[in-house]
């Protein structure tokens, strides 16, 4: 779909061809894998004991054990998805003119022509840990600009530094040469909203006072020609009197 904002220009020193992928961080990767085991043997473990517990007259702990038998079955996807997130967490597909992502089990695609790749801030729970962690952060936005939903991935999230800004890169560039943006269609921020309504109103607030003041001066006017010709009548019936 095209939104009529494409820069050819800035297209055609875009990649013509071919796949950036950008993989995840791999000491997340292994934390991730590390921590999902431990807890599923823990569950997978617990589970098993509370099951020989169990009986018709005491039926608790089999509730339990099923509850915990559903963390261990998290725990298995949970560790099997760190192998997607091995291959890539964000692709820039240059042939099929999309950005991919890795969301959980889902793989999000957005078109060039509907994204729009910006600076991102950290939300305070990030902040938190960023602060926990040292050392500083970056944050990008990758958005469909048609979609209530946005993402975002931050230094930290992939394989190394340099991915991230090669990323960064990536995504400006096509957000800046296909210009989704700047369409009137696009899905608008609470703030995007609000300065529009803002800027309506101070519209109306100025029609409205110039409107008031041609309207008071049109009054006065009015007033000062009907004073004007009483004044005439006046004079000439005195005169018409000492006649």
């Amino acid at each position: 779909m095209s939104t009529g904002f494409e820069n050819q220009e800035l297209i055609a020193k875009l990649p013509q061809s071919g796949v950036h992928c950008y993989p995840a961080s791999g000491s997340k990767i292994t934390r991730n894998r590390v921590v999902s085991l431990i807890v599923f043997l823990i569950s997978a473990g617990l589970g098993g004991f509370l099951l020989t517990r169990g009986s018709v007259d005491a039926p608790t702990p089999f509730l339990f054990a099923g509850l915990l038998f559903i963390v261990a079955i998290i725990m298995i996807l949970v560790f099997c998805q760190t192998f997607l997130s091995a291959k890539y967490r964000v692709a820039v597909d240059y042939n099929d003119k999309k950005i991919y992502l890795r969301y959980r089990y889902s793989r999000i695609a957005i078109p060039f022509e509907n994204f729009d790749g910006r600076k991102g801030t950290p939300d305070k729970a990030e902040r938190m840990l960023d602060n926990v962690a040292g050392g500083s952060n970056e944050y990008l936005i990758l958005d469909d600009v048609f979609e209530d939903a946005c993402f975002q991935t931050s230094a930290k999230d992939l394989a190394s530094r340099e991915d991230f800004e090669q990323l960064k890169a990536d995504c400006f560039a096509i957000a800046e040469a296909y210009g989704a943006r700047n369409s009137e269609d696009k899905v608008k921020f609470y703030y995007e909203k609000d300065d529009k309504k803002a800027a309506s109103s101070d519209d109306i607030d100025v029609d409205d006072i110039v409107e008031s003041a041609m309207s008071d001066a049109k009054d006065v006017t009015e007033k000062a020609e009907d004073a004007a010709a009483d004044a005439a009548e006046d004079a000439a019936s005195d005169e018409g009197e000492e006649n």
